[in-house]
């Protein structure tokens, strides 16, 4: 099955100022975040990729125009809303050393199942929407491109998250326990059997996640007894 690359945008001026930004128009990547997109070109140069797609917030698109601005055959990248922020409601544009004060903070933070955000979404919505996203461009970058083909896709930290702990087979109250960082690259293969998460927040060059070589010794789906030989020896 395919390999997704799941990009957090870059260092947004929400993110520096300590706001929680939603899907307030007009957010942008700070000065910061201009670079760590410039530097994912060359953090994927060795990774072939057949597909692009992107949360439709500005942000989004800015992290992954230099690496599209240097691979013209993708083209534009597919928008789609599913993989878009949170919908935070009333807590959209506010400092998040206010919200931390709210009631709600603590259910957000130790039972994610049970928050939903006054006139947002709640988090559960949140997983459902983004997990099928993932999970059915998946399948449909395997029906265009081939089983072993790596396809990308720029979101949010809370999306990213969510995806990941579907992944990992995690209760979405265990899923504030994962972390990610402007501009990291998270990697899941999805397989008839499992997920596999291949990298986590990853801020380096990224190799090893090109199609399996023939005459691998593991079945698909299958983990590796004893480790992984990584991807020199594979």
């Amino acid at each position: 099955m395919p390999t997704l690359l799941l990009v957090r945008h870059g260092r947004s001026t929400a993110n520096s100022a300590g706001i929680l930004a939603g899907w307030t128009p007009g957010v942008e990547l700070d000065e910061t975040g201009h670079g760590q997109a410039g530097q994912l070109v060359e953090r994927l140069a060795g990774v072939p990729l057949a597909q692009a797609v992107s949360s439709p917030l500005e942000r989004c698109r800015q992290t992954l125009a230099p690496l599209l601005a240097a691979r013209p055959e993708l083209g534009e990248p597919t928008l789609d809303d599913r993989l878009g922020e949170c919908h935070y409601g009333e807590w959209t544009g506010r400092p998040l050393a206010e919200l931390a004060k709210e009631p709600l903070w603590r259910t957000v933070q130790d039972h994610a199942s049970a928050a939903a955000f006054p006139g947002g979404e709640s988090l559960r919505a949140l997983s459902h929407r983004t997990v099928a996203a993932a999970r059915e461009w998946d399948e449909k970058v395997a029906a265009e491109h081939g089983p072993d083909a790596v396809w990308i896709a720029c979101t949010h930290g809370d999306v990213i998250k969510a995806i990941v702990a579907d992944a990992l087979g995690l209760h979405l109250d265990h899923f504030q326990r994962i972390n990610v960082d402007p501009c990291t690259v998270t990697a899941i293969r999805y397989t008839p059997l499992r997920p596999f998460l291949l990298r986590m927040g990853d801020t380096g060059t990224v190799t090893g996640l090109g199609p399996r070589p023939a005459g691998h010794p593991t079945p698909e789906g299958d983990a590796p007894v004893g480790g992984s030989t990584g991807a020199a020896a594979a």
